[in-house]
């Protein structure tokens, strides 16, 4: 069996999954080294902005996710959320 990593696989990801759907409707957005499934469109479309800024400043500090230590990363997140993770 071949359990070799896929060259666009990243070495990190994030994984958002939004509970707060009411109206049905399937949101599933996929980015550089991002998946976030679910939510209502305001959750989803918070999650969206979030990843976004995340990789915004991964790339203002010359680094990618794999790089960052969950504590950084936790940082950065509430950097860019505003506090409200």
């Amino acid at each position: 069996m071949n359990l070799e990593r896929k060259p666009s696989m990243p070495d990190a990801w994030i994984m958002g999954v939004g509970l707060d759907n009411r109206d049905g409707h399937k949101r599933i957005t996929k980015g550089e080294n991002f998946y976030l499934v679910g939510g209502s469109e305001e959750t989803h479309e918070r999650m969206t902005e979030t990843a976004i800024k995340v990789n915004e400043q991964l790339a203002a500090r010359g680094k990618k996710l794999s790089q960052v230590s969950p504590e950084e990363f936790r940082d950065l997140l509430n950097e860019v959320s505003g506090g409200q993770t």
